[in-house]
């Protein structure tokens, strides 16, 4: 008969998502791992086979934190601004969280067009979002969804970098000159 988990799975995750908030994927190991949990690294492979397997489950939490920051923009009276401003908080809140989901290193280039629904399981939503508050058809609201994308996510890796820091005031009005800017630009006006 296998050991009984001395752990949850999901409170391996989140000492997991701990250490690497803290000091970064280099420092999770499963004897850090263990040492977190206040345990060593064997009951963790009672429920794990191995430090993939960990790193996988938690790169889903990760997913799903990002997820609870898009449906929070969603809920607002302009979603799909919403989203924008949620995305920069997820950068500045969750820097290595934001780091692991959206600015690791890929085997090769993806084209712009395919990226977005590659990078967000919640592409499709909001990019209905952006059909219906801006009254437009789907190939226009991909085309400025990439755009205004490539903008917010400059303005995110400033955010998770440090490098920079905005009020909300400041992104707010950012990404409505920008939003409005392209509308003008591609001959649709929206209030």
């Amino acid at each position: 008969m296998p050991p009984k988990a001395k752990f949850t799975k999901q409170q391996i995750v989140d000492a997991a998502l701990q250490i690497f908030r803290d000091e970064g994927i280099e420092k999770l190991t499963s004897r850090n791992l263990g040492k977190k949990l206040g345990s060593s690294a064997c009951p963790i492979f009672t429920v794990f086979s191995s430090m993939e397997d960990v790193e996988a489950a938690m790169v889903e939490s990760a997913k799903a934190i990002y997820k609870g920051y898009v449906e929070a923009g969603l809920a607002q009276a302009l979603p799909f601004r919403g989203v924008g401003e949620q995305y920069i908080h997820f950068a500045a809140n969750e820097p290595k969280l934001f780091q692991l989901l959206f600015m690791s290193e890929t085997k090769e280039a993806t084209p712009l067009n395919c990226i977005l629904p590659m990078l967000d399981e919640s592409y499709h939503i909001i990019l209905h979002s952006l059909m219906v508050s801006a009254s437009v058809d789907q190939l226009t609201a991909e085309k400025l969804y990439r755009h205004l994308w490539v903008y917010t996510h400059g303005i995110a890796c400033l955010c998770a970098t440090k490098t920079c820091q905005f009020s909300e005031q400041e992104t707010q009005r950012m990404l409505t000159e920008v939003f409005q800017s392209l509308l003008k630009n591609m001959g649709t006006s929206h209030e």
